[in-house]
């Protein structure tokens, strides 16, 4: 199959969705955690919002986004409701174990809110938001995938898995799950590997 050009467009295809979808999901957690942290009544508004998504089945949410987004688009918004609420409480739990005393510190010597988070927050959070990545990127492909199955775009890894069933062609059924198993493993050590990189480069400055 990677001898095709349909091989490469499919996975290109969803490649590029669920990544969009994971990528967007992590900069929204962690902003919302923010905003939680700093305001109570928006953690208190979120709270059923992130536990209905975390309990409804992928399948559920796929059927209802069919009704007003076209199916070449679902994966983006079904991996993006996936990662969102790991994302989102494990940054928030970083931010609530941060070290009280360097926060007074921080305020005792009129450190800027700039400096702080630099210094401080990012420092703390940093290994519950790596955490909550490594979880949450598997999971995004498996429901991103899943949806591509339901919604069936064209061009995408989904509508091959679904013509692989509809066909029972158990060898193609076979190969774009391996296929699919090589993408996540090499997306996840290489957005960990940049993750830890970053980290890394932060600490010295």
């Amino acid at each position: 199959m990677a001898g095709t050009g349909d091989f490469w467009l499919s996975v290109a295809f969803s490649l590029l969705r669920i990544i969009g979808g994971f990528l967007t999901a992590c900069i929204a957690g962690v902003l919302l955690a923010a905003l939680s942290a700093r305001f109570k009544y928006v953690e208190q508004f979120l709270a059923p919002f992130m536990l209905t998504v975390k309990a409804v089945p992928v399948a559920s949410f796929v059927i209802l986004i069919l009704i007003w987004v076209s199916s070449k688009n679902l994966s983006i918004i079904i991996s993006f409701l996936i990662v969102l609420p790991v994302i989102y409480t494990n940054a928030k739990n970083g931010i609530a174990s941060c070290d009280r005393q360097l926060l007074e510190m921080a305020q005792v010597f009129r450190i800027s809110p700039a400096r702080k988070i630099r210094y401080i927050y990012i420092s703390q959070i940093m290994p519950f938001f790596r955490a909550g990545c490594s979880i949450s990127l598997g999971l995004c492909w498996k429901s991103g995938v899943a949806a591509e199955v339901i919604g069936i775009p064209q061009n995408s890894i989904g509508e091959n898995l679904y013509n692989a069933k509809i066909y029972l062609d158990t060898p193609d059924l076979f190969a774009w799950t391996v296929v699919i198993i090589i993408i996540s493993l090499m997306f996840e050590k290489l957005f960990i590997f940049l993750l830890d990189r970053g980290i890394r480069r932060l600490e010295r400055i």
